[in-house]
């Protein structure tokens, strides 16, 4: 008697998450550089949030008036 394992083909998921990731890196290095950039959904432009502005929003990242974007950063501060 043999017993078939059935194998999880996690590439389409693994292939989206980079591509995502990509996305939301090149995203984040054009606003570093000083670019605008427009929400996708609501074509309001996305604001930057640093550790020096942390006390606006209570949290580090990318986002837009409205919420439709919301990338959290995870800084690590080295004194």
């Amino acid at each position: 008697m043999t017993k078939e394992t059935q194998k999880l083909d996690f590439s389409a998921i693994n292939k989206t998450t980079a591509k995502s990731f990509n996305e939301q890196k090149n995203l984040i290095k054009r606003l570093f550089k000083g670019n605008t950039v427009l929400c996708e959904t609501c074509k309001q432009p996305l604001k930057l949030v640093v550790p020096t502005d942390i006390k606006q929003t209570g949290k580090y990242g990318v986002f837009c008036k409205k919420g439709c974007t919301d990338i959290e950063l995870e800084i690590e501060m080295v004194l």
